[in-house]
């Protein structure tokens, strides 16, 4: 038996080995995600410094994005636009609204109605 078939039985069968290589400048390990039979943690460096990991094979430009994110502006806080204070003067007062239902009351219906049934062929 060769050395490397016994360093391959020694590891656990169906278990991926570390794989290291370079997109452009960054560096990227792939490494096996704890509990996962298939799936790949690729970690991403440029010159020994992590810059970040993703969970699929990163391209060029999205260690790129790693390394440099978009500025994101600051949060806003929240601001009510619509906010109705007290009536100015001589303003006339809301009027109640009346005519909610437009159906017709369940009292008026008269008693006595059938409803047609839906005849069905033998199939």
């Amino acid at each position: 038996m060769t050395e490397e078939v016994r360093d391959a039985v020694r590891e656990h069968p169906g278990r991926q080995a570390r794989k290291r290589f370079m997109i452009g400048k960054y560096e990227i390990i792939a490494q096996p995600i704890a509990g996962s039979a298939h799936m790949l943690r690729y970690t991403v460096f440029v010159s020994g410094k992590r810059v970040g990991a993703t969970a699929s094979m990163p391209t060029e430009s999205d260690c790129r994005y790693l390394e440099r994110p978009p500025v994101v502006p600051p949060l806003k806080p929240f601001q009510v636009f619509y906010r109705p204070g007290r009536p100015k003067k001589g303003a006339t007062p809301p009027q109640p609204v009346t005519d909610v239902h437009t159906a017709m009351p369940r009292d008026d219906i008269p008693a006595g109605i059938t409803i047609p049934s839906v005849n069905r062929g033998e199939d």
